[in-house]
């Protein structure tokens, strides 16, 4: 698949097969991040990978309730990091969310590569998250990244997560957040 092809295929789909991931896949997620750039290259991601029953029922249990969808997902990342690990700049920009952020992008078009969903949610508890996994402290769950194979099970969606499932959610006009040479000058095609 294209890169382009990746890009306007890549959506936030919800409805999940509970067929586990294969172990040659989820290398290929994990290469997608490990090659994504970073500020000096400091690679700052800490990512746990739930692949198994016990982590699996550990993570889905700080799942709020509007995610109860991703209950049937095979696999979750739960992406963390802490500034310390990425460049901090004098002007107080601390990039490792931004180092984060490429390289789950960047995974995201790999697994619409490959035919899974790859779906980044933020509804979940990271204190209970942290505490059952054993992350430390210092460090920012930035988000959980559910993954799994295409379902056509919708039972545990929302109306509003139904008609999402169907139609791509509207993009805002290109002049209402792109500004071209000064900050509120459209940008226009």
């Amino acid at each position: 698949m294209e890169v382009k092809e990746a890009i306007e295929k890549r959506r936030a789909r919800r409805a999940l097969e509970t067929k586990s991931i294969e172990r040659a896949t989820l290398k290929e997620l994990v290469d997608a991040i490990r090659l994504a750039p970073s500020c000096f290259n400091n690679q700052p991601w800490r990512i746990v990978i739930a692949h198994d029953d016990e982590t699996l029922q550990k993570v889905k249990s700080a799942l709020s309730k509007g995610n109860a969808w991703a209950t049937r997902s095979p696999l979750i990342f739960v992406v963390t990091s802490r500034a310390e690990d990425d460049c901090r700049l004098s002007d107080r920009r601390d990039y490792h969310l931004f180092s984060c952020g490429l390289a789950i992008g960047q995974m995201l078009l790999r697994a619409t590569d490959l035919g899974l969903i790859a779906h980044p949610i933020a509804g979940y508890d990271p204190v209970e998250i942290k505490k059952a996994l054993g992350i430390p402290d210092e460090y920012i769950v930035i988000t959980l990244v559910i993954c799994g194979y295409p379902g056509t099970d919708s039972s545990l969606l929302s109306s509003k997560q139904l008609e999402a499932e169907n139609t791509r959610p509207d993009r805002k006009p290109i002049g209402e957040n792109f500004f071209e040479n000064a900050w509120g000058n459209p940008f226009t095609i």
